[in-house]
């Protein structure tokens, strides 16, 4: 793995749990429903968003650039599930979305996807933007170089 995916996973890793942790006690409170989930329900989704983020950022990129159908934004959006299945069974409301978010994100009735690295945590700003800006290099000097 490169030193800016490494830096990426690394970053993403040091805050997974405290935004499934914010998605989740954020969403309940708004709805007046902390109490409607047990200590141990919240852990244990917690852990799973966590997984699910960690293991799927690190599965794609391990791959090469350009075999990477995805992207790292994509990933963590749908490491959410949990946490909606969560506030679904403990009764939050869905949010209002716009018809953009609607459409590109259907399942996310409460909102939880992230529209850039800050809405997950400010400290990604930089390796995410960093992250991108080398593919994007890693790639069109690969064109460059390539024979007509």
């Amino acid at each position: 793995m490169d030193d800016y995916s490494a830096r990426l996973l690394q970053s993403v890793t040091a805050v997974a749990a405290t935004w499934a942790t914010r998605l989740i006690d954020d969403r309940l409170s708004a709805d007046g429903l902390l109490d409607n989930v047990t200590e141990e329900s919240r852990r244990s989704v917690v852990a799973e968003v966590e997984r699910l983020a960690v293991d799927g950022l690190r599965q794609l990129l391990e791959l090469d650039a350009e075999q990477q159908r995805s992207n790292p934004l994509a990933v963590l959006r749908a490491a959410t599930a949990p946490v909606s299945g969560l506030l679904a069974s403990a009764g939050a409301r869905p949010v209002a979305r716009d018809e953009f978010d609607r459409r590109s994100f259907p399942d996310d009735v409460f909102g939880l996807a992230a529209a850039t690295w800050a809405d997950i945590d400010p400290s990604l700003v930089e390796p995410g933007l960093e992250w991108g800006a080398w593919k994007a290099a890693t790639i069109i000097g690969r064109r460059r170089t390539e024979p007509s």
